[in-house]
């Protein structure tokens, strides 16, 4: 790692963790960077951690949980997050049945993994079910956050109603696995950068900053159309009243040809070892024609970038920054 210090930017290794789609990083009071995100084989969760983010690469890995045989759980197991509510860990994921096939992956469902240990690494990952929403369809992508002491959840799923494969909802929850009220819709798939091969609202990570709340977002299909969108909202707003936010109108993160950088999306925010610089976590690939399906090419690294703040408050995401190895 480097920094540079008149305006304190933080570079580090490019790609951070080869292999890792999905990856999400959470900064914990003990010190420690954990990451999880989807293995190429979408049949497991490993959670890894190291005191900085460029020692992820090299850190040791543990198993937490493995799919099912059969049934529920038992397939496609993508984007776990790992966060500490209430003194636990939980890690929420996605998963899809053994029936699903590479022609039918979506009908996954949100479930959630619970541990007491103080160290994740350690103790027993309890399975706390399925997250209930108001359908029994394609859903994914769960992601939390406190705002005013309430507990929220964000996620990504298809309205059977709505055209299109998955849009973005937010509601309060009365538990770390329990929806505490009823589900209202942030986001759909409505400018064209969004609707490239898939219609796709997804992969959902908040961020604060000068009173304000962000949620950044991926759009249209995995390969090199991937890309992020923001939206918006006063920390001091109903967060439940999708007048509360506002969307950007064009994407905010988006493949780099010169750099070599395609399909950039599914981000987690944390913090660089300074305490102070915002780092943005996210996924690209290094080359743009894919054989197959997108969602099998195991190359989509977990990379890390500084993001910055412009006058009126609002994030700076710049450029997918070039390999470095």
């Amino acid at each position: 790692m480097t920094v540079k210090d008149s305006s304190r930017q933080v570079q580090y290794r490019n790609p951070l963790v080869l292999q890792r789609a999905d990856p999400w990083v959470y900064k914990h009071s003990d010190g420690y960077y954990y990451f999880t995100g989807s293995v190429p084989e979408y049949d497991l969760i490993e959670l890894r951690r190291s005191r900085t983010l460029d020692g992820l690469a090299e850190a040791k890995t543990s198993v937490c949980w493995r799919k099912h045989e059969t049934g529920k759980m038992s397939a496609n197991i993508w984007a776990p997050e790992i966060h500490f509510i209430g003194g636990k860990w939980y890690i929420y994921f996605a998963a899809a049945w053994t029936s699903e096939t590479r022609d039918g992956l979506f009908d996954h469902r949100m479930y959630v993994l619970e541990n007491e240990s103080p160290n994740p690494m350690e103790g027993e990952w309890i399975e706390k079910g399925q997250i209930v929403t108001a359908w029994e369809s394609f859903a994914l992508d769960a992601t939390s956050f406190v705002q005013h002491d309430v507990q929220y959840l964000v996620w990504a799923q298809k309205d059977p109603a709505i055209e299109g494969n998955s849009n973005l909802y937010i509601a309060p929850m009365s538990n770390p696995w329990t929806l505490g009220g009823p589900q209202v819709m942030l986001s759909k798939p409505e400018y064209e950068w969004e609707k490239i091969g898939f219609l796709v609202n997804e992969g959902a990570a908040v961020i604060k900053h000068g009173g304000k709340i962000f949620i950044s977002y991926s759009a249209s299909a995995t390969d090199h159309n991937y890309c992020l969108g923001l939206l918006w909202a006063d920390g001091s707003a109903d967060l439940l009243n999708p007048l509360s936010w506002s969307k950007s109108p064009v994407p905010v993160f988006v493949t780099d040809e010169e750099h070599g950088q395609y399909g950039p999306g599914h981000n987690s925010f944390t913090v660089a070892e300074d305490g102070k610089t915002d780092i943005m976590v996210y996924h690209a690939r290094s080359y743009k024609e894919i054989v197959g399906d997108p969602l099998y090419d195991p190359n989509r690294h977990a990379r890390a970038k500084a993001i910055t703040w412009d006058k009126q408050g609002m994030p700076v995401f710049g450029r997918p920054l070039p390999d470095t190895h």
